[in-house]
């Protein structure tokens, strides 16, 4: 079943369009060459409205991204900014998930993607818990995965590009097949990388470990946060290059990620993680994280964007 309303409304090149006309030619290069980069972030219910957690950081990477690819959005930030503001406002939805995508459209058929323009799009659906619905409080079962993360050097890993997913789709069908909620991806070298749409930390020893950008992850949003507020408590925060068995006997294990929250890992490979349940230092983290998002704790890092919904 579909996600989406068909009275809901997709914004398309500066127009704000029905769902069942927000369609593409399929000559688009997008459709044969994976050339497309996004976004994914989510509009919180709380007690003063809602609220888009951390618009500008996400919008910041989406034209990072489109710089690496060499592709020039023909909006400025700013305006995109406004744009996804203005489509979650017409839509009505309290809670909701937001998805900017910036794609190369129709012009010429070929690997060289200059002859075709820079089209872009915003929608937005409701979405509930990512791994599930009980998975932040009991976390899930997750496996190593046999398919790595891409090589340094070969798709870059900063970017958050639809190719960049087949990758992904790998490691999540097979995790699925195999009976567990999700994979871990290690990278070329054998190290830990993150899962298939998540960023990964352990604790040990009242220590949090997080791979480093050089492991091939993604410069996650709420992994920068989750970092954020760990120190503020106190936490050490280390980024470092992580050996898989540091998994096994580490005291907690969770995900982090715009779709996923803080979703901790109860077992890896089934070998329990810890004793089994969430561990406190993820219970405190999850505590600041959704106290700032439910208005409950002071916005002081200004994470979030109100909407008039």
């Amino acid at each position: 079943m579909s996600p989406f309303r068909e009275d809901s409304l997709v914004w398309m090149n500066g127009r704000l369009v029905p769902w069942k006309e927000a369609t593409i030619p399929i000559a688009s290069h997008v459709v044969h060459y994976g050339s497309s980069i996004f976004e994914g972030f989510r509009a919180y219910a709380n007690a003063k409205g809602t609220a888009l957690f951390r618009l500008d950081a996400h919008t910041k990477r989406l034209y990072n991204s489109c710089k690496i690819y060499r592709m020039t959005v023909p909006y400025t930030q700013e305006e995109f900014n406004q744009a996804i503001i203005k489509t979650v406002e017409l839509n009505k939805l309290k809670e909701c998930y937001v998805r900017p995508i910036v794609y190369r459209g129709y012009g010429a058929l070929g690997v060289d993607p200059f002859p075709n323009p820079v089209d872009c799009a915003i929608l937005v659906w409701e979405w509930g818990q990512y791994l599930g619905e009980e998975a932040l409080e009991r976390g899930v079962d997750v496996k190593v995965s046999t398919w790595m993360r891409m090589a340094p050097n070969s798709f870059p890993a900063l970017a958050k590009t639809g190719a960049n997913y087949m990758n992904s789709q790998l490691i999540k069908m097979e995790a699925k097949l195999d009976g567990y909620a999700e994979g871990i991806a290690l990278n070329t070298r054998g190290h830990i990388s993150e899962g298939s749409g998540e960023n990964i930390f352990l604790v040990m020893n009242g220590t949090i470990y997080t791979p480093p950008l050089s492991s091939s992850i993604l410069p996650g949003i709420t992994r920068d946060s989750v970092m954020t507020l760990a120190r503020e408590a106190g936490f050490k925060v280390i980024e470092e290059t992580l050996p898989r068995e540091m998994l096994y006997i580490a005291d907690e294990v969770f995900f982090t990620g715009s779709a996923a929250e803080i979703t901790p890992i109860r077992s890896i490979d089934k070998i329990v993680v810890g004793s089994g349940k969430r561990g406190p230092v993820t219970q405190r983290l999850q505590a600041e994280f959704f106290g700032i998002i439910k208005a409950e704790k002071e916005d002081r890092y200004r994470w979030l964007t109100y909407v008039k919904v």
